[in-house]
């Protein structure tokens, strides 16, 4: 069985609050127990980790390192500034794919801009919560 690490970034313990026109209306526990559901026909072992700040989730990818088989992480907002995620994932040398729910190249001109995707399998986003199944499902071919 695959393990595969699952990383949340800030503000994403807030979902089903924080502005659902955008980002949905389901909880982040929730998009977490569908991946847990789904994980076991994938062959994989799922370990869920969601922080608010960006040295905790740059640790937990490091402890990924000989441990996992792939990351799927949506960084959040870290996603356009974070250099420092971005060279730990490069580290670690770890399959990835980077989601996130709503579409970033369609909103403001910020977000248009990942630091994280250079060093990821590929992006997916605007699909709502449904991307990042599809994120696990990238995974699988890759790991």
């Amino acid at each position: 069985m695959k393990k595969v690490l699952v990383i949340n970034g800030p503000n994403l313990n807030m979902l089903g609050v924080r502005e659902p026109g955008i980002y949905g209306s389901l909880s982040l526990a929730s998009i977490i127990d569908g991946l847990n559901e789904l994980a076991p026909s994938l062959d994989m072992e799922l370990e869920c980790f969601q922080s608010n700040h960006e040295g905790a989730i740059i640790d937990k990818i490091h402890e990924a390192f000989g441990m996992k088989h792939g990351i799927l992480i949506n960084p959040g907002a870290f996603t356009h500034y974070s250099y420092a995620i971005r060279d730990a994932l490069a580290a670690v040398q770890l399959p990835c794919v980077e989601v996130h729910i709503s579409n970033i190249h369609k909103r403001e001109e910020f977000r248009h801009h990942s630091v994280i995707a250079p060093v990821v399998i590929g992006q997916i986003c605007g699909l709502g919560a449904h991307g990042y199944e599809l994120g696990l499902r990238a995974l699988q071919y890759h790991m």
